[in-house]
């Protein structure tokens, strides 16, 4: 496991299709639900992540937002968002921060609802070298959230950010950068869960082929 990368799990979104009412006219007006901690085979969608991301990195952290109480049992660090309605990059600075203040030079991401990552993740991410961000893609599907990045781009984020934007391939574009392909593998090793629906589909996934 490589010391100089610091992993954080991507997980501040308002989870907005996650809302409590199956209405449309009435998805505005419900309570946002914490997806990630919606429960997942035996355990909960976020411990699930956590535990398969401990096999590949040591240094493990988590960036929600609100109150930390809530994901205090899980036993990790916790940072919120460095910039109000960040998005995800919001995540990626507020990691990139934290990555500074304790030494890392790099951070890998891993996203709050993305549990079926493949085994050799961070091996292959790490493996790249002379670029300064590099990113997930399986077939022809682009997972700019889950990636290896530079600390040093956090100036150059935070600007980007305080700009108004807010796409992660934009950004990533401006910089040195290679896709890291997993290809020919079904289902998607990087599956992500965004409603109720897609957690119904990974949970058959996960009692039907996943190991």
């Amino acid at each position: 496991m490589n010391p100089d990368v610091l992993g954080v799990i991507i997980a501040g979104g308002q989870s907005r299709r996650f809302r409590a009412s199956p209405f449309k006219d009435d998805q505005d007006s419900s309570p946002p639900i914490d997806k990630f901690l919606m429960p997942f085979g035996d355990t909960t969608l976020l411990d699930y992540i956590i535990q398969r991301a401990k096999k590949q990195l040591s240094n493990l952290m988590l960036n929600v937002n609100g109150d930390v109480a809530r994901v205090m049992s899980y036993g990790l660090d916790t940072i919120g968002d460095e910039m109000v309605d960040g998005g995800p990059l919001g995540g990626v600075l507020a990691a990139m921060k934290a990555a500074k203040a304790t030494g890392h030079r790099h951070i890998v991401t891993f996203s709050g609802d993305s549990p079926f990552f493949p085994a050799d993740y961070v091996k292959r991410l790490v493996a790249e070298k002379n670029v300064q961000i590099s990113f997930a893609k399986s077939g022809d599907k682009n997972h700019p959230v889950m990636g290896i990045f530079e600390v040093s781009l956090y100036d150059d984020l935070k600007a980007y950010i305080e700009a108004g934007e807010r796409r992660v391939l934009w950004w990533i574009k401006r910089h040195s950068y290679r896709e890291v392909v997993w290809d020919d593998i079904n289902p998607d090793p990087f599956f992500n869960i965004n409603c109720r629906e897609d957690l119904a589909e990974a949970e058959r996934y996960l009692a039907l082929s996943f190991k």
